[in-house]
């Protein structure tokens, strides 16, 4: 999409096909303080003018519940045209979106009615028949809210149905505008705030960004919502330039400069000491190290690094830098001794190399793994679920002491022993449940990291987000991307264990974990969710109507497969009978290759005369 800001235009235009072509679209930008609407100007003395003041009937009830006059701005736009309205946080999108549809017209309601239905049909279909109770108020109105808190499905739903029209405002946080192309003929800030700090410049620009639809306006309008308090500081916001893009390879040093160091010595693509530093040289980061630390010199943080990962038992060092060429601070070297000393990466690194672990908790892994292998539970996944739960969503988790507590306490024996085993007890989640001082020190992530097993394990036993949410009190959005994220580690982790011969036992019990994590459903249903296009309900839905396995789906005819299964499109019955016979056939090549090998007579089998040429 093209843009110009305050008003002036470029003179190009692009191309979209042969004899056919887009104007740009113009954007102006508003300020709005109380019932007044300002245009910036980048002109004017203040940097606005003065524009228009609202004209909107408000009643003593609607003043109260919308100082802000949200109704008054978006009823301008909607439903003909779209708009979106960005909100400092999760909680505030939803609250907004109610607070809009209290007071919209019935009139509303007709707009795209029966799409709308639909709408909300297809999100009880993804979701097992639940429906979030607010989007059940608003969409009939045209209006939905957009956060992380959804789950992806329920998130492309509401996307596709705000790009045809269906809906036509959208209350969202400020992730929608870096994320996701969805242009609105309005866009409203509904406070320079992104949930407590304050908004940044290129921020502010990514957001109203989306105002203004190529192709379909020929304008777009921003409305920043801001009080006298912050009137000075927006002004500041609006007029300044947007801020330098600095490099973050020096800020995240586990993910940032030790891992590049890593792959660079296990890709065996620099290797020596000199050859590394030549390639920092050539970062945004070596080219910005004076700017970003000034303390240090590009060959110390270099030399610290690699340094680092020697101690750690990632790298070994082939021969001994002297003192006086590891604190060398400038891009020479004393002797091409030192200019070749190199590195070759160890056991462990290679395990955390090709596992992809944050470097931050590979020992920790490696430590946790050694201590399951002194007595790993096996009666049920807990234990396991517990060493594939992503290290760093545990720092960020607030457990919910009472529901702790009561997950705890209906843990099995042997579930218990596991937890015990981990370093937690229910004694200690008892007194945390009850606000009781405790006096022995426990590792908080540890801590963390077991609550979030629990919700893991709930889920693989229930196989319902919607009900594993309210149970733990937690965003839907939040789960699915804890099991995403799970998955995605305990496939980590299974790559780590195949490379340290001592963790041989967790390889078979890490597949088939990793394939729970990975589609979340009951056993049965996990080969038809292999094929392309086949989700959790349309699996059940095959799985219901006879198709049980991949052999039925790859003999299927697709005119049966309309008929039978609801929601079918010819084209996705196509792909669906297709992806299973490629998925089929090469299961069947695999089968057969190793029915070769297994026939194969042995070229070290006594009496074979070897060939000349083999001899050569």
């Amino acid at each position: 999409m093209l843009k110009t800001y305050k008003s002036s235009f470029k003179q190009n235009i692009t191309p979209v096909n042969s004899g056919q072509y887009v104007p740009e679209v113009e954007l102006k930008e508003y300020l709005k303080i109380n019932d007044a609407i300002y245009e910036v100007d980048s002109k004017a003395e203040n940097g606005m003018t003065f524009s228009r003041l609202l004209n909107y009937k408000y009643s003593d009830t609607l003043k109260k519940m919308d100082p802000d006059h949200l109704v008054a701005l978006v009823t301008e736009v909607i439903p003909n045209y779209s708009c979106l309205v960005f909100c400092p946080t999760k909680k505030n999108c939803e609250n907004v979106a109610e607070m809009i549809c209290k007071f919209l017209s019935k009139e509303y309601m007709k707009h795209r009615e029966k799409e709308k239905q639909e709408v909300i049909k297809n999100l009880k279909n993804i979701s097992s028949g639940n429906l979030c109770p607010v989007l059940k108020r608003t969409i009939p109105l045209g209006v939905a809210y957009h956060h992380s808190g959804l789950m992806s499905d329920e998130k492309k739903l509401l996307e596709e149905a705000y790009s045809t029209g269906v809906l036509c405002l959208l209350t969202c946080t400020s992730t929608l505008a870096a994320g996701v192309n969805l242009p609105a003929r309005r866009v409203i800030l509904r406070a320079p705030y992104v949930a407590k700090e304050f908004l940044k410049r290129n921020q502010y620009k990514q957001m109203i960004g989306r105002a203004g639809r190529a192709g379909i306006d020929s304008t777009g309008e921003s409305i920043l919502i801001l009080q006298e308090k912050d009137k000075q500081q927006v002004l500041e916001l609006i007029s300044k330039p947007l801020e330098s893009c600095y490099s973050h390879l020096v800020q995240e040093f586990s993910k940032g400069i030790q891992t590049l160091f890593l792959s660079l010595i296990g890709l065996e693509i620099a290797t020596n000491l000199g050859d590394i530093y030549h390639f920092m040289s050539g970062t945004f980061f070596g080219v910005q190290q004076k700017i970003l630390l000034k303390e240090k010199s590009l060959w110390e943080i270099t030399v610290e690094s690699l340094r680092y990962l020697t101690e750690k038992g990632l790298l070994q060092k082939d021969t001994i830098l002297t003192e006086k060429g590891l604190m060398q601070k400038d891009s020479t070297y004393k002797s091409e001794e030192e200019f070749q000393y190199s590195f070759h990466i160890t056991k462990l690194g290679r395990a955390s190399f090709k596992g992809a672990i944050d470097l931050a908790y590979c020992d920790i892994l490696y430590r946790d793994l050694k201590k399951g292998l002194e007595g790993l539970v096996l009666e049920s996944f807990l234990h396991l679920i517990y060493l594939t739960t992503p290290y760093d969503m545990a720092s960020q988790c607030d457990p919910d002491w009472m529901i702790y507590f009561r997950q705890f306490s209906q843990l099995s024996p042997a579930e218990q022993n596991a937890a015990n085993l981990v370093g937690v007890s229910e004694n200690y989640i008892g007194k945390k449940a009850s606000g009781q001082a405790i006096k022995k020190k426990v590792d908080k992530n540890i801590v963390n990291r077991l609550y979030l097993s629990f919700v893991l394990y709930t889920l693989l036993k229930e196989t319902n987000i919607w009900s594993v949410s309210e149970k733990f009190n937690m965003p839907r959005g939040y789960i699915q991307n804890l099991l995403t994220a799970a998955a995605t580690f305990s496939s980590c982790v299974l790559h780590f264990c195949e490379e340290l011969e001592e963790f041989w036992v967790y390889r078979a019990l890490l597949v088939e974990l990793t394939k729970k994590l990975t589609y979340c459903v009951k056993a049965e249903l996990i080969p038809l969710m292999e094929v392309t296009g086949v989700l959790e309900g349309r699996a059940k839905q095959l799985y219901n109507a006879g198709y049980k396995s991949l052999t039925h789906l790859a003999n299927a005819n697709p005119e049966v497969l309309i008929r039978t299964i609801d929601h079918l499109s010819r084209r996705q019955a196509k792909q669906i009978v297709s992806s299973a016979k490629m998925l089929l056939h090469e299961k069947a090549e695999a089968l057969q290759e190793e029915v070769e090998e297994l026939l194969r007579l042995p070229s070290d089998f006594p009496g074979i005369v070897a060939s000349p040429i083999e001899k050569a």
